[in-house]
């Protein structure tokens, strides 16, 4: 898987590096981009854009740092051969998400000038307000030629197949073998455990597929809310275990639920997910430390 997560990752490097070039292509260069940008709203070229400071670090921690709390993405560091390949991955790691996130926000910023209800009504709602789902596949055909579409095609089914093949084996064996193994059947066979292994891998292929036909309006807001949940959940729990052993596990447990019941509230109360899965996971790392304070000989581990 990782071999093939690296050939995805070429891939998207070479995708969004051609996107970005023909975007800013399609705006007239960076000056003439900045300018209109200017003229919609001079707060849009600020450093701090309209929403303010704090929306925007919600934004920044739920993206870049939730993904340290997902099982999906953590069992990967499995593959991790030695030192040496850990300080090459930081430096490759980093180089990669700062090209990947800085080229995204660029992207994104700029379809508020390539983008009109006018000119592009399949990205926007009758009211004139932005449909988050189709803005990018509005402006990927606006501004990528159509003999070169496939290469962006490949970039998107990079990125999604990473994800999708880590979340299906972590999703199948969590249900097969931490559930049904674990309190259902404990005496189930290797031979059994694996046939339901792979029974549950085409059970959410199969669903992930059912998903994208039925074409659900709010994808980003299902992604922005399980990232929080999860993130919410994990965050606390995992990153004190990794540094402490003075956690101990009743209060680790704590700290995961109230971090997602916290979440899970404050989106009911119309909190926006970046915001609700922010201050869900500040709660879950903050807890825990509570700990330090309650002798015991339990610790996590």
């Amino acid at each position: 898987m990782t071999i093939i997560d690296t050939i995805f990752g070429v891939i998207m490097i070479g995708g969004t590096l051609m996107l970005f070039g023909y975007t800013l292509y399609a705006g007239g260069g960076l000056g003439n981009i900045t300018e209109k940008l200017s003229q919609i709203n001079p707060k849009l070229t600020a450093p701090v854009g309209p929403p303010g400071i704090w929306p925007l670090f919600c934004l920044i921690f739920l993206t870049s740092v939730a993904p340290f709390a997902m099982p999906q993405l953590i069992q990967k560091f499995y593959a991790i051969k030695d030192q040496r390949s850990v300080r090459i991955g930081m430096i490759v790691s980093t180089g990669f998400a700062l090209l990947i996130g800085m080229i995204a926000y660029f992207v994104g910023t700029t379809s508020r000038i390539l983008l009109t209800p006018e000119t592009n009504p399949n990205a926007f709602a009758e009211n004139g307000k932005p449909v988050a789902d189709a803005l990018m596949p509005e402006l990927l055909t606006q501004v990528i030629p159509d003999s070169l579409l496939i290469i962006i095609l490949l970039l998107i089914l990079s990125a999604s197949m990473s994800t999708l093949a880590s979340l299906v084996l972590i999703s199948s064996s969590s249900v097969s073998k931490d559930f049904y193994a674990g309190f259902i059947n404990r005496n189930i066979t290797d031979r059994n455990l694996t046939r339901l292994m792979r029974f549950m891998n085409g059970f959410f292929v199969l669903l992930s597929v059912c998903l994208a036909l039925l074409k659900p309006n709010t994808i980003v807001v299902i992604l922005s809310i399980s990232w929080g949940a999860i993130g919410s959940l994990f965050l606390g729990p995992f990153v004190w275990g990794l540094f402490s052993k003075r956690i101990h596990k009743f209060v680790a447990m704590t700290a995961g639920v109230s971090g997602l019941g916290t979440n899970l509230v404050l989106y009911l109360l119309g909190f926006s997910t970046p915001e609700a899965g922010t201050i869900g996971m500040l709660v879950s790392l903050i807890l825990p430390v509570i700990s330090w304070a309650v002798p015991s000989k339990t610790v996590m581990t």
